[in-house]
């Protein structure tokens, strides 16, 4: 069986890091893996990346060709909207000469993979969704508009007061593309999406399956928290609070304004707030307890380290497609706090193995982390944190069930 993951890069991001880390697992399985991206970031022998040098400068433009449709929506907001009109170029060549027997494809927006090319691509597709961007108007995140549901136009993200707007035009070339792909599989990450995909305009009559982001719960363990601490600097004698996520401070989906209202309403006197993924603000927000911004991290060493080091990890998103950061705390132990929706609800047990608030309530959020950080059983909540990543995350439990579901298209 020789399996194809196609995704724009292989370690910088959230659905690289999956796509990369599911690779990997294949691989483990003694499964014939590629993995194929736009822009090859690491040295791995294992990952493709593009062949010429006019290639590899190309795709350094994709994504601000593929935005260049959105010059006219000069009120559009921060959520990520992708537009997948620029020309593939080399790639469907690339994936049909490899002639794998799966094409897994994960996240291929910044002007990767156009729409219209999706029908050139000879193998059987399987599709995994680590955002709402397949099945939407060119949104990744809806802001809860539920548009996709019907034709998309008057589109909220767009801020467009037109019916006929570039989201109601994409949403017709993903369906005609999709009716030209002889075999796609749809994988959402969490049940939430899975949900929301069966929902929708274009696949409401296919069927989706679920399958989480796969984690090596024998990397993403335990570690001495006092030892973590000293390794980052961190105060001994305070209980830490850790937020972080690529872009943490400055995508809203990420929720950091309502943590700020959220640390208002907990006692901070023995309580230090760690934050990863943005460095200190030129303005920052003004918090009654110590602050302390450790940057962005590039490997996993560090977020192991960082993870140890706390006593909660809280994730406040407005919508998450799975959580990966969640399920990466509760495999190093540490309990997570989180609202009680989207992907969260599939890696957080209320009250098991972390906290689960009312969706936007920031003062249940706030009792949250206080239940978790005084909680006389918090050793208890550590190991139950661990034991349901191990149990329905790991990466050997999850390779075995997306190779069933390869077996599966290939004995059709």
């Amino acid at each position: 069986m020789r399996v194809l993951i196609v995704n724009s890069t292989d370690i910088s991001g959230g659905a690289a890091r999956a796509a990369y880390r599911l690779h990997q697992s294949l691989l483990m399985k003694n499964v014939d893996s590629t993995m194929l991206v736009q822009n090859k970031m690491s040295d791995d022998f294992s990952v493709v990346g593009p062949i010429s040098k006019f290639d590899r400068a190309f795709n350094k433009l994709r994504p601000t060709l593929d935005s260049l449709p959105l010059k006219r929506y000069k009120d559009k907001s921060a959520t990520l909207f992708s537009t997948s009109w620029v020309f593939s170029g080399n790639l469907v060549n690339q994936i049909n000469k490899l002639n794998p027997d799966i094409v897994h494809l994960h996240w291929i927006n910044s002007g990767m993979l156009r729409l219209e090319d999706l029908s050139k691509i000879k193998s059987k597709i399987v599709w995994s969704l680590h955002d709402m961007w397949m099945f939407t108007g060119g949104c990744h995140y809806d802001d809860d508009c539920g548009l996709y549901k019907d034709n998309c136009g008057n589109c909220p993200v767009l801020n467009s007061r037109f019916s006929h707007d570039l989201s109601r035009v994409i949403l017709k070339r993903k369906s005609r593309a999709f009716a030209n792909v002889s075999s796609l599989t749809v994988i959402g990450v969490s049940k939430w999406l899975q949900g929301c995909a069966e929902q929708s305009q274009l696949l409401k009559n296919r069927t989706v399956l679920t399958l989480p982001n796969p984690i090596d719960t024998t990397l993403f363990r335990g570690h001495d928290k006092l030892l973590s601490r000293r390794l980052w600097g961190l105060p001994s004698n305070k209980k830490l609070i850790l937020f972080g996520a690529i872009g943490s401070t400055n995508d809203p989906r990420k929720g950091f304004s309502e943590l700020i209202d959220t640390l208002k309403n907990i006692d901070t006197r023995n309580v230090a707030f760690v934050v990863f993924g943005a460095t200190r603000p030129l303005n920052p927000p003004v918090f009654d307890c110590e602050v302390i911004y450790v940057g962005s991290l590039h490997d996993d060493v560090s977020l192991i380290s960082l993870y140890c080091s706390v006593d909660v990890m809280v994730v406040p998103s407005r919508q998450e497609a799975f959580g990966q950061t969640a399920s990466e705390s509760m495999a190093c132990g540490t309990p997570v706090v989180s609202f009680r929706h989207t992907g969260l609800l599939d890696i957080v047990d209320h009250k098991v193995n972390g906290y689960l608030a009312a969706p936007s309530d920031t003062e249940d959020l706030a009792a949250g982390i206080e239940w978790v950080l005084n909680n006389e059983s918090y050793s208890e909540l550590c190991i139950e944190a661990r034991k349901k990543v191990v149990s329905k995350f790991d990466s050997k439990v999850v390779a075995e069930k997306y190779i069933e579901v390869y077996r599966g298209l290939l004995n059709e």
